[in-house]
Parts: structure tokens; C-alpha cells; sequence
């Protein structure tokens, strides 16, 4: 592909930003703006999360969830994603998370929030693609019984896998053509609503009935907020394909955050249309497929079938961003030896310059995950705890690297004075998500996370505190306002 002087100059200053950081340019950079805020925006993916958990929200808070619930995640995730965008400005690597806590915080907060990062991958796109797979069961006439839908999760699998290691080009253009496919979806579904469905009163969203908490609607209600919850995830991943990404200091953290806000506003939207078409509540809350249910009620089997089946097509195009996501994350800290078999994992295939090994664990990764978690929840829950206890370490570090004068050095995304005020917003969020989510019926994703916790305490203390050193690069001590960060490689520029 031919590149133009400014482009090719661009291409030459991030890849000498990154040898500053403390790496060779091995990805290929390919990936503009709009491309890196399209990753974040398929793997959020309104037409997913909202969509698969529909039914959650709905047993257990009922329209209140959609209401009120949606909108309450959506402002308390913008804090997280502001603060992971000023970050992702200051450190523009394909480790991301893993090396902004290493770089601020020491190898031991690097390697923990690596590890959490990891498995919250490995189950976020377990959860997107198993329930992909349901949904294909739905709309095929199968039971939804393991024995027909693991086999749908695995072919899906496969097709996520193949595309991330032959198609890297492809695999960008397909996540451009998802951020429109997306929002034409959710102009198609909503259309179709407003035009065809009989609708409630937008009182009909502040109801509070619960299936699932009857005796306590509070405790049902922020049960509920797993499904908005679980939906703002995964927008680490304008960070995560940094090194892919043409001028990612400016086009990494706006893709961190444009993804949240568009998704809250546009998710908002198809939320209430959808809602204000349930005629009985009662019979939507019991439906095995809510959402299926109340499309096709409203606008007949053939129109209602046919939405199901835009929906369906997003799912597809989440899951592949998410194995992008996760395979970066998993050569980043496997190039800095941070996981066992390292020495494959870093491996970057020569013809079609992807993380190729990287690429095939996640996957497989992610099937165990669904055969470990037969409860769908489940799979959601841990996702959503690990990769916000990731959120949250960085978030921390830094906030404690700006106050000790460590951090110095700003990005040109920054949230200047109102950035503690911020990171505290985040920091709380993050901590009640930890509660809320390991709290009935949640606890098996509770007791895998404290497990998981344990494990890699373990693998720490016994093992990796000897040999683990981080990142390339760490920030020593305070620089001058304006000066580029004072830091120091431990060791020559990686070249895997």
C-alpha cells in the first residue's frame, strides 16, 4: 500500500516514540482514528451486551433497569474511561494497562493487572461469543442445551481465530464496517419500532418489578446493572492496538472514550424503544429469550425474526475485536516474559505480521471458560470483575504517580485539574462493581476471581517476584513540566 510523505513521517514518529518506551515496531501500523475507536465501539457492542443480558435486567429490575440503571452505569463508566484515556495519551503500548501500572507502580502491580486483564479477555470473549452461540440456537429451532450450543461456539471461534491471524488488513476494515454496521442496525431496530410496535407510555420505564428479588426490588435492581455493566467493557482495546495505531497519542484515548459516550447515548435509545414495546411484562419476564420474545410480539415473527438476526451479525463482529484485543495483550506481556511459554506466545508471524500463537490461545482460552462456567452469568460476572480490578490498579498508581510528582509527563489527552476528582469517581465505581458482582447469584464468579487471585499471589511470591522486571521501560524520578518523560530502558529495545 503506498503511503504518503506526511503518513510515512507520521509512521516514523510513533515508531520512534515507541523505541522511547522501549520497543521495536513489529505490528503492523496501519490503523487510523476511526479504526481504533471502531475496535472499542464492536467490542462494547450495544447489539451484544445489552441485547444478551436483556432478559437479566429485565427478571431482576425490571424497566427501572433500562430507565434509570443504564444511564447510572453509563456516566460512572465515562470517569473510568477518562481516566484509562489520559493514560493511554502518556503510554501509547500494546501492553497498555500492564505497562502504564508497571511504569507507575513497580513489575508487582504490572504483573497483576496483566494477569487480571488476561483472564477478564478470556472470559469477556467467552461471554460474547457463547452467547452469540445461543442466540444462533434460538433463531435455528435448537434447544439450548450445552450438547447444541458448544458446537456453534466453537465454529464461531474458529472464525474469530483464522481472521486475526491471516487478515490483520481485513480484520481492520471489518471493525470499520462494524462501528457503521452498528449504528445502522440500531437505526434499523429502532426505526422499525417506533414505525410498526404499539408502545407504552415513557412512564412505563421508571416500573420497578422484579422476578428474581420480589421481597427486596433494591437488591435485584443493582443485580441488574450487570447488564449494562458487562456491556461498558472491553474499551481497553484503543489502547491495547496502540502500536497499530497511526498518531495513537491523540487517536488511542479518543477511541477509549468516544466508544463509551456514543455507546451510552445510541444504547440508550435502543433500550427504551425496546422496552416501551412490551405489551405483557409478566410473559417477557418469563420468555426464555426476552428480547426474542418482545420482538417478535411486537412486530410479528417475519420482522421481529429478521432484527434478531441484524443483532446476531454484531455479535459476530464483537467477538472478532475482542480476540484482537486479547491477542495484543497477550504478546505484550509475553514479549516482557510475563507468562509461561513466553517464548511462543511473542511470536509474530512473518507473512501476515499478527501475533499468531497469541491469537490461537485466547480462543481456546475462552472455550474453557464456557466449559468451566455452565451458568452464562457467570462468564459475564468474572469478565466484568477481572477486567475492572484492571481498570482500577493503573487508575490508582497513577493517580498516586501524579501526586508524587513521578508522572510529570502528560499526553496531549489529559484531564488536567479535574483528574484526581476523576480517578476517584473511577476508583469508587470500580470498588462497588467488586462487590456487587461476586454477591448471589454471582458466586461462582466470585469464587474463580478469589481463586484466581490466590493462584497468581502464589505464581507471584514464588516465582515470578525473581525473575519478572516489567516492561522495558520505568519512570524514575520527577522531570520538568513540558520535558519528556525521565525514564530509563533496562535493556535494549525488544525485538521479540
Amino acid at each position: 500500500m503506498a503511503t504518503t510523505p506526511d503518513r510515512e513521517r507520521q509512521l516514523q514518529e510513533d515508531a520512534a516514540q515507541l523505541q522511547r518506551l522501549g520497543y521495536a515496531q513489529q505490528l503492523l501500523r496501519d490503523m487510523g482514528g476511526f479504526s481504533n475507536f471502531a475496535v472499542s465501539f464492536s467490542i462494547i457492542s450495544i447489539l451484544t451486551g445489552a441485547v444478551t443480558l436483556y432478559g437479566h435486567g429485565l427478571r431482576f429490575g425490571g424497566p427501572f433497569v433500562m430507565g434509570v440503571g443504564w444511564p447510572l452505569v453509563a456516566v460512572m463508566t465515562l470517569a473510568v474511561a477518562a481516566s484509562l484515556a489520559q493514560l493511554a495519551s502518556s503510554f501509547p503500548t500494546a501492553g497498555a494497562l500492564y505497562h502504564w501500572a508497571a511504569m507507575l507502580g513497580g513489575p508487582r502491580v504490572g504483573f497483576f493487572t496483566a494477569w487480571l486483564n488476561t483472564v477478564g479477555q478470556f472470559a469477556i470473549t467467552a461471554g460474547i461469543d457463547y452467547g452469540l452461540a445461543e442466540f444462533l440456537a434460538d433463531m435455528l429451532g435448537l434447544p439450548r442445551e450445552r450438547g447444541a450450543v458448544l458446537p456453534l461456539y466453537a465454529a464461531i471461534l474458529l472464525s474469530h481465530a483464522v481472521l486475526n491471524h491471516v487478515g490483520v488488513r481485513v480484520v481492520a476494515w471489518l471493525n470499520d464496517f462494524s462501528a457503521w454496521y452498528h449504528v445502522g442496525g440500531v437505526a434499523v431496530l429502532i426505526g422499525a419500532l417506533v414505525a410498526l410496535a404499539p408502545r407504552q407510555d415513557v412512564g412505563f420505564l421508571l416500573t420497578r418489578v422484579s422476578t428474581e428479588s420480589p421481597s427486596w426490588y433494591a437488591y435485584g435492581f443493582l443485580i441488574g446493572l450487570l447488564q449494562a455493566q458487562w456491556t461498558f467493557t472491553g474499551y481497553d482495546a484503543s489502547a491495547h492496538i496502540s502500536e497499530e495505531t497511526r498518531d495513537p497519542t491523540r487517536n488511542a484515548p479518543w477511541g477509549i472514550f468516544l466508544s463509551v459516550a456514543v455507546s451510552a447515548v445510541v444504547g440508550y435509545v435502543l433500550l427504551g424503544t425496546v422496552t416501551l414495546a412490551i405489551q405483557d411484562l409478566p410473559a417477557a419476564t418469563a420468555a426464555p429469550n426476552p428480547f426474542l420474545y418482545v420482538l417478535t410480539n411486537a412486530l410479528g415473527p417475519s420482522v421481529g425474526g429478521a432484527l434478531v438476526w441484524v443483532a446476531i451479525a454484531a455479535m459476530w463482529f464483537c467477538g472478532l475485536s475482542s480476540v484482537t484485543s486479547n491477542s495484543r495483550m497477550l504478546f505484550a506481556f509475553a514479549r516482557d516474559n510475563g507468562l509461561p511459554g513466553s517464548r511462543w506466545l511473542k511470536h509474530v508471524s512473518p507473512r501476515f505480521r499478527s501475533p499468531s500463537v497469541a491469537v490461537w490461545v485466547s480462543v481456546v482460552a475462552a472455550f474453557v471458560v464456557a466449559l468451566w462456567a455452565e451458568a452464562y452469568a457467570a462468564m459475564v460476572a468474572l469478565s466484568t470483575l477481572a477486567l475492572y480490578a484492571s481498570y482500577a490498579l493503573p487508575i490508582w498508581v497513577g493517580w498516586r504517580a501524579r501526586r508524587a510528582g513521578t508522572w510529570s509527563h502528560r499526553g496531549p489527552w489529559d484531564l488536567g485539574r479535574a483528574s484526581p476528582f476523576i480517578n476517584a469517581v473511577a476508583l469508587v465505581w470500580c470498588a462497588v462493581i467488586m462487590v456487587l458482582f461476586v454477591l448471589p447469584p454471582n458466586q461462582l464468579a466470585g469464587y474463580t476471581f478469589a481463586g484466581a487471585l490466590v493462584l497468581l499471589g502464589l505464581y507471584w511470591g514464588l516465582r515470578q517476584r525473581h525473575t519478572f522486571k516489567g516492561p522495558q521501560v520505568t519512570l524514575l524520578r520527577k522531570a520538568p513540566e513540558g520535558d519528556a518523560p525521565t525514564s530509563a530502558a533496562r535493556s535494549s529495545p525488544s525485538s521479540g
